[in-house]
């Protein structure tokens, strides 16, 4: 347990000083995946439902929460971040992959902010499309990559 940054000698959570990091330039990409009935993917992907285009209110929500990671994650530090990108794709006949990136040039990294604008567009895909398909399945939600920083830089391995 000594290991987690997060854990203060005395057991108790603590936010990281990050005072004396050096500034670079840290990126992070994060997936996720929407299984759903073939007909509601189409729909998806046709863009058009009586609530808007799910796929761009989705990605425009992803981008928004990882602007709010702070707020939401007890721990991390809020981040100046220099860019957002968040895109819906299909992924075989009944599944949308979310993908984020973002980049900031900072002190800690941006994977939280990654994961956590993956999380919140695959929860907005689903309730623009709950009205038609509530089996919805959100997961494999995961860091794919990340660099900068002390830490060595992360790539996930491909079976």
């Amino acid at each position: 347990m000594s290991d987690l940054t997060h854990i203060g000698p005395d057991g108790r959570a603590r936010m990281v000083d990050i005072g004396a990091k050096p500034v670079t330039e840290r990126i992070a990409v994060a997936q996720g995946t929407i299984s759903m009935a073939a007909a509601t993917r189409t729909l998806a992907t046709n863009r058009d439902t009586k609530k808007g285009d799910p796929i761009a209110i989705a990605e425009l929500a992803g981008i928004m929460a990882a602007k709010k990671t702070a707020d939401l994650i007890p721990l991390c530090h809020p981040l100046p971040l220099t860019n957002v990108e968040v895109s819906i794709a299909p992924l075989g006949p009944d599944t949308l992959q979310v993908t984020a990136t973002v980049r900031t040039t900072g002190k800690t990294g941006v994977e939280m902010e990654a994961l956590t604008a993956v999380s919140v567009a695959c929860l907005t895909l689903y309730d623009m499309l709950k009205a038609v398909d509530k089996a919805m399945v959100i997961s494999d939600i995961e860091l794919v990559s990340k660099t900068g920083g002390k830490s060595d830089d992360y790539h996930k391995e491909t079976p």
